[in-house]
């Protein structure tokens, strides 16, 4: 009887400790997934960003070369310093 009970015994062990492996491993999907679905919605919103950005920054070049074209520093150079352009009469040629 006693080896019938320790045989018993150790098929609940067996039960229980295969039953806490199983929950472990559930648990370890679940946190998986999770995790998972955590870094696809920040790689999705970083990509989001990253096109905001890129737009951001074509709309700075353009930007940029507007305000530095020759056109415009020279209507800025005419109106607010009354700068012009010299007649040939006025250009005076250095020689070193």
């Amino acid at each position: 009887m006693s080896m019938v009970l320790a045989a018993s015994t150790r098929s609940w062990m067996f039960v229980i400790v295969a039953l806490v492996l199983v929950m472990g491993s559930c648990l370890a999907v679940i946190y998986s997934s999770f995790e998972t679905r955590r870094l696809v919605a920040t790689h999705q919103r970083l990509q989001l960003d990253n096109n905001a950005m890129q737009v951001e920054w074509g709309q700075l070049l353009l930007e940029q070369s507007t305000w530095g074209s020759y056109n415009r520093v020279e209507q800025l150079a005419g109106a607010k310093l009354k700068m012009r352009v010299p007649s040939p009469n006025e250009i005076v040629m250095v020689e070193p």
